[in-house]
């Protein structure tokens, strides 16, 4: 298999331009938005007396937490213990579901053994299976990570499993006649066929993964993001938490669009 990055030389017609200027523009048009409603949240937060507990969600306040959180390494902090479990949890996830999609979407009976138990566990929500991970793992970051695996296994397993069915079975009767054995075949025919859907899996489970990291790290740990959310709330620092989720929002959208943007330019081929 080989994996080969699209380079395209930039035109600099005006109408190239346009078009690039324009696909700047409104996604910050977007953003201004976002920002103006929340701006107007903030008025009206602090011209109605009883909701003056939430004053640090406003703009000013929730941009001047957040810098000091970037300046004083607090936001880094928090970042890195996330970013490692989070890492984890897809990477368990990536080892488990590629290969049990690839079965289940090659082999029609062992789809339909296991289509009913894996839906059943599907929607079981990942924070249920908290007490039984506290008793598997020693450690509340191996039961964090666990959860995660949990979580975001799924998308990976049934966008796999998709992608296998769309295969041609001529394509895989060719390479048969070819004398292809299983594994060369898997690795040289299957596989590149599929690898946009298990990367498009892998995207879907990151947004999945980077939910339950939240919640999952309210409970019992000292570090993470979920558990500065969790340290300003009780301290009342609403400010501080406001940064947070602002913090979150914006790790989140950099990952996913990083690994859009791998999905969109990579373009796996067969191999002789």
């Amino acid at each position: 298999m080989t994996l080969v990055l699209d380079h395209h030389a930039a035109p600099s017609s005006p109408k190239f331009r346009l078009t690039a200027l324009t696909k700047i523009a409104t996604p910050l048009a977007g953003i201004a938005i976002i920002v103006g409603v929340w701006w107007l949240g903030g008025l009206v937060v602090e011209a109605t007396p009883r909701l003056s507990a939430f004053h640090g969600f406003t703009v000013e306040n929730t941009s001047r937490a957040l810098w000091q959180l970037i300046v004083s390494g607090g936001a880094l902090n928090a970042t890195v213990p996330s970013l490692s479990r989070v890492l984890q949890g897809l990477a368990w996830a990536f080892a488990i579901g590629t290969p049990v999609g690839l079965a289940i979407g090659h082999w029609r009976f062992l789809e339909n053994l296991l289509q009913f138990p894996f839906q059943f566990l599907r929607m079981i929500s990942p924070l249920a299976w908290m007490p039984i991970a506290i008793l598997m793992f020693p450690s509340w970051n191996g039961a964090i990570v666990f959860l995660i695996a949990v979580a975001s296994v799924w998308p990976i397993i049934f966008s796999t499993a998709a992608g296998v069915k769309r295969i041609d079975p001529i394509w895989l009767a060719m390479a048969a006649n070819l004398g292809g054995k299983p594994l060369s075949i898997l690795r040289r025919v299957i596989f590149p066929a599929v690898a946009r859907d298990i990367f498009g899996g892998l995207r879907l489970a990151l947004g999945v993964a980077w939910i339950v990291l939240v919640p999952a790290e309210f409970l019992g740990i000292t570090s993470g993001l979920g558990y500065a959310i969790n340290d300003a709330r009780d301290t009342l620092s609403y400010d501080r938490l406001g940064a947070i989720v602002i913090l979150i929002g914006v790790i989140g959208f950099i990952l996913d669009a990083a690994l859009a943007q791998f999905i969109k330019r990579a373009h796996w081929t067969p191999t002789a």
